[in-house]
């Protein structure tokens, strides 16, 4: 994941937008969201941020240093109380706690099949029973084949297939510096379950 820091290091990457991705607005605003929430894979922090502007206790983890450095200080600018970690979202065991919702723009998507399985049994250290998981990823919809994998629906249920309940799997638009209009991708909500995975 180094290779994220160097995109940082060069600029700001396409995906650092300066607000919050609309999808996670939207579900900020919704009600579904209550508790304690954990952003995997935060980068700089917007969509974060946009819900301890709500009162939600948040934490966000990503491989980036200079992410999270942007993303402290932003916090700070805008008196905002959220925590964030260098952290490896394969190893979310070693948060050493659980989280009422997780949230996820833009990672799952970057992750290899083998890396897929580490993630979701990752998630299933941070989310007990009844816990909320939404995720935003490229969908096998976009055109071209520039930026990141794309992502079928039906990889997106075999992956969660044991220990979640996949509630809606909706599209969605991915807002970014290359394309005007943004990107399509699949909104996901998911409920964890009792069932080990």
């Amino acid at each position: 994941m180094s290779s994220f820091n160097d995109e940082y290091e060069a600029g700001t990457p396409p995906w650092d937008i300066g607000h919050p991705q609309p999808a996670f607005v939207a579900l900020s605003h919704s009600g579904a969201v209550l508790g304690s929430v954990l952003d995997v894979g935060c980068g700089t922090g917007e969509n974060a941020l946009s819900f301890a502007s709500l009162g939600h206790e948040v934490w966000g983890i990503d491989s980036a240093p200079l992410a999270i450095e942007r993303a402290r200080r932003k916090a700070e600018e805008r008196g905002l109380a959220a925590q964030f970690l260098v952290h490896d979202a394969l190893a979310l065991e070693g948060l050493g706690r659980t989280f009422a919702t997780v949230i996820d723009s833009g990672l799952f998507h970057v992750l290899t099949d083998e890396e897929r399985l580490h993630y979701v049994a990752s998630l299933a250290q941070v989310l007990r029973p009844g816990s909320r998981y939404f995720m935003q990823c490229f969908s096998d919809k976009q055109p071209g084949d520039w930026g990141p994998r794309r992502v079928s629906q039906a990889e997106i249920r075999a992956a969660f297939a044991a220990g979640y309940r996949i509630d809606a799997i909706e599209e969605a638009t991915f807002e970014n510096s290359i394309e005007p209009s943004g990107s399509r991708a699949w909104f996901c909500s998911l409920t964890r379950l009792k069932t080990q995975v």
